[in-house]
């Protein structure tokens, strides 16, 4: 077996026997690392291979920010999904102008705000994994 494929196999591995907490951590490491490797796309010399780079790389972090969407309860008490799906979408949006227009600092301004709230999520999930082992 490749080094690729067992990279594949192993994160193959861990999402199937992820908890649904550490998934929604996952999308967000995806997230982040989807809109910091578009972000380096600016500086790629080759006009093409930039465009594609960003291009690419800011679809894939919107389709993993309208999977965090599609994963919120808006049955829910509280309003708290309702603000989640409404910050999502500005930050969709804001990925859709940063691809449109090809400026970095949208991109950066979602980076920052999807890196707060995953780190909120990894402090509220550690106590429960912490129990859980």
């Amino acid at each position: 077996m490749s080094t690729a494929d067992s990279a594949k196999c192993y994160l193959a591995n861990s999402v199937n026997t992820a908890s649904p907490g550490r998934l929604t951590l996952m999308l967000y490491d995806g997230g982040i690392r989807f809109m910091a490797t578009a972000v380096a796309g600016f500086e790629e010399p080759d006009p093409v291979k930039r465009i594609e780079t960003i291009h690419n790389n800011l679809v894939k972090a919107q389709n993993i920010l309208r999977e965090l969407q599609s994963a919120l309860d808006l049955n829910g008490a509280g309003g708290f999904s309702e603000r989640m799906f409404a910050l999502y979408d500005y930050m969709i949006a804001q990925l859709a102008e940063a691809n449109r227009k090809k400026e970095a600092q949208p991109i950066q301004l979602v980076e920052e705000l999807l890196g707060k709230i995953r780190n909120a999520w990894a402090t509220m999930l550690a106590p429960s994994e912490s129990v859980a082992a």
